[in-house]
């Protein structure tokens, strides 16, 4: 099953002064989904946007909003972010005891329910909950700061889960998070990507948002 390659735009790395005019922006620049990573300071290191930022930006674009939660005990914050208008929420595989009631609870607030992999996390944690997942992001850098160096290392797992979502036949979005931009863009699509999470490559001084935005599909070889 083939499915269209999407970019979601990260906004932790756009100007947090001008967001709901980036936040346009990139949905005027061709942007599938914008992208929002929930950090708590405890499951990661830095500390970022909570639920009012989801509101906020649910106001300013009609695009559906991908929450990322790295964060620990996520389920008790689930409803706030469903409430928000994140469209999809995704919870780290080792931050949750208990995944498979995790995955209901998302679902049970009529978000698409996620499921992220830290770099060193194998594929394998998934296979019994491969039935429940509608989208998968791995993570190509170690979470927690944007700007990060891209992890190659992390294509073989992603080639797995491509195969893995194949034999569900159901269309889960396999998305990878850190250091994806025009260089290694093409290599992720190859390895079974279909949503690119990009922060500077799109929100970026050097250039517009709609711009970045074109670069990284003309990487991918998508001319629209």
């Amino acid at each position: 099953m083939t499915q269209e390659v999407k970019i979601a735009a990260s906004i932790l790395a756009a100007d947090f002064a001008r967001m709901g005019e980036q936040v346009k922006e990139a949905e005027q620049g061709g942007a599938g989904l914008i992208h929002i990573d929930v950090m708590d300071g405890r499951f990661v290191p830095n500390l970022t946007m909570g639920a009012l930022m989801v509101d906020a930006a649910r106001r300013s674009t009609s695009l559906p909003l991908d929450v990322h939660l790295m964060i620990v005990e996520p389920d008790h914050l689930l409803a706030d972010f469903a409430n928000a208008g994140a469209a999809r929420i995704t919870a780290h595989v080792e931050a949750c005891p208990n995944l498979h009631r995790t995955l209901q609870a998302i679902k049970a607030l009529g978000c698409a329910a996620g499921v992220a992999l830290n770099p060193h996390t194998p594929a394998s944690l998934l296979s019994e909950v491969m039935h429940m997942v509608d989208v998968i992001i791995v993570m190509s850098v170690n979470p927690g700061f944007g700007g990060q160096h891209f992890l190659p290392e992390v294509l073989p797992k992603t080639r797995q889960l491509r195969q893995m979502i194949s034999d569900t036949g159901r269309a889960i979005d396999l998305e990878i998070d850190g250091g994806v931009n025009v260089e290694t863009a093409a290599v992720c699509v190859q390895a079974g990507v279909n949503v690119l999470i990009a922060g500077s490559a799109v929100f970026n001084p050097k250039f517009t948002v709609e711009a970045g935005i074109k670069s990284l599909k003309g990487a991918i070889g998508d001319k629209t």
